[in-house]
């Protein structure tokens, strides 16, 4: 199921689509450029699936993936059920990646957070990937109950992710996941701390090898008049109100305020850390080299503060830079 290692990075749309024609320019960029794939955020306007196979329809056939769709939305069979029709529909690569979400989203939905979200994630991306290889499932766990298999149907290959960023999940998603899947992570946090529990969670599994990285990163190029450390802030800064992305900052050891995610040392710490990865086009290119060679399988560009200051055109003329100097 593993896609082979490339330089090319891929796209992000970072934000939550009123409709499929405003992600059309990130797919047409996937298109022309060869960028490795297009991603979505999991979003409660357009629905991402519904929105991928959209622009499917309209000839933008791209390896597609979803980081990361909130599980208690739908229930395993669904998943699997959604994400392979993703792939028959694209005649592409497909990652279906999931998280657990906030726990006051999920008590919203299942009327309590759950109480192991490993498990949760375990016995989900267990079941989803067994659904999709064929199997039939019996599964009656604490967070969803299965009795069934999906009808034999050939598409592309989908793989499975998890959402991580704290050590305690990468080991889960090191048992399970095909693909783990990051954001904000500092390269050296990867590679210090992701990886090693990647592995620890699959030789525990007895799996031959540790799932791919996938990682989100903030990027803007640097251009005459464009204030890098506003764009970091409105790229990045929402992310700190979120206690998990302040604890796995700290753990980085880049001195977020989580209290103050809007000053410029915020900022600053964001640049300086390769949070937020700015200069040139090329210098760009060296510092998600750095990513790589921190253990991370494929980069996502992630062009949210440029997206949000400037709009979408700005976005996309920078991430087509970056694709260039990485090829």
């Amino acid at each position: 199921m593993s896609t082979p290692a490339t330089t090319t990075p891929a796209v992000l749309y970072p934000l939550q689509p009123d409709h499929p024609e405003l992600v059309a320019p990130f797919a047409g960029l996937v298109q022309r450029s060869g960028a490795r794939r297009l991603w979505l955020c999991q979003s409660f306007k357009a629905e991402p699936h519904q929105v991928l196979a959209h622009l499917s329809g309209a000839g933008h056939d791209v390896p597609v993936g979803t980081s990361v769709s909130v599980m208690p939305l739908r229930h395993p069979y669904e998943a699997a059920l959604q994400a392979r029709s993703l792939a028959l529909l694209t005649g592409q690569p497909v990652v279906a990646g999931y998280g657990i979400g906030t726990p006051d989203f999920v008590a919203a939905l299942t009327g309590e957070p759950y109480k192991s979200p490993r498990t949760a994630v375990r016995d989900y991306l267990t079941s989803v990937r067994d659904l999709l290889d064929g199997k039939a499932v019996d599964h009656a766990g604490p967070y969803h109950h299965l009795d069934a298999r999906l009808l034999p149907l050939d598409h592309a290959p989908v793989e499975v992710g998890a959402g991580v960023l704290r050590p305690g999940m990468a080991r889960t998603a090191g048992e399970v996941a095909d693909v783990a899947i990051t954001w904000m992570t500092p390269p050296a946090y990867v590679r210090d701390v992701l990886v090693p529990a990647l592995e620890e969670g699959a030789r525990a599994a007895g799996r031959p090898a540790r799932p791919r990285v996938a990682t989100a990163v903030h990027v803007a190029v640097a251009r005459p008049g464009r204030d890098l450390r506003r764009t970091a802030l409105a790229g990045a800064g929402e992310h700190l109100k979120g206690p998990h992305y302040a604890d796995m900052l700290r753990r980085a050891g880049v001195p977020a305020d989580a209290h103050d995610p809007s000053s410029t040392a915020t900022a600053t710490a964001l640049l300086d850390h390769s949070v937020v990865v700015t200069g040139t086009p090329h210098e760009i290119a060296e510092r998600l080299a750095e990513y790589r060679a921190s253990g991370v399988d494929e980069v996502m560009l992630n062009p949210a503060g440029v997206m949000l200051t400037e709009g979408v055109r700005a976005a996309v003329e920078d991430m087509e830079e970056i694709i260039a100097a990485c090829g």
